[in-house]
């Protein structure tokens, strides 16, 4: 292997430079309410969904993922108006599992509560925004009620999948994703070797 001039390896790193910074960013799941997990707030922090939602950027392709004894509580998405009012009774997703992941696959504004009875209402509930390319989440207005928003809210067929029959609710299985680091990583590998070589 022969040893690049200056201008070589300057040229080299620039263009390694460039691919790293071109590859794709990598997705995250979320762990909702970080060590509160899943649960009704404490009276002394009711806003610790809010707040934490408030803490993170979503994007496509991150999960949310919801961990609460299965027993004891579950997880249902619902739209602006159900979320405001705290009714439970007719989901757009309804995940009992205790360890329920929902993948973010549009931009929008999603809503989330508690499933079991008056949870809601002592605040047990989470609203994320998730921005498109342009920065917009292109959410509806509270005025446009349920229909506007489903037009913009996957539903639980378009997000997991078709439900099985015989099966009311469940946490689907996520969808496989396809490796989104690679470009990056395979960028940072080849610089390390190029760094163990002696070309830099």
């Amino acid at each position: 292997m022969a040893i690049l001039g200056r201008p070589a390896r300057s040229h080299l790193l620039l263009a390694l430079q460039l691919l790293i910074s071109a590859a794709p960013a990598f997705c995250h799941q979320y762990k909702v309410g970080d060590l509160h997990a899943w649960g009704i707030p404490a009276v002394s922090n009711s806003q610790v969904y809010a707040n934490w939602s408030k803490s993170h950027s979503f994007k496509l392709g991150d999960s949310l993922l919801f961990l609460y004894p299965p027993s004891q509580d579950s997880v249902v998405q619902v739209t602006r108006g159900a979320f405001d009012a705290c009714n439970v009774t007719d989901p757009i997703l309804h995940m009992d599992d205790g360890n329920s992941l929902f993948n973010v696959t549009s931009p929008g504004v999603f809503y989330f509560t508690s499933g079991s009875p008056g949870h809601c209402e002592k605040k047990q509930k989470l609203q994320i925004s998730v921005l498109n390319a342009n920065g917009s989440a292109d959410a509806p207005s509270s005025a446009d009620g349920p229909s506007a928003l489903a037009d913009i809210s996957p539903s639980y067929s378009n997000v997991f999948g078709s439900i099985p029959a015989g099966q009311s609710s469940s946490s689907a299985p996520a969808a496989p994703r396809r490796p989104q680091g690679v470009p990056a990583i395979a960028a940072a590998m080849a610089v390390g070797l190029l760094a163990c070589a002696g070309f830099m």
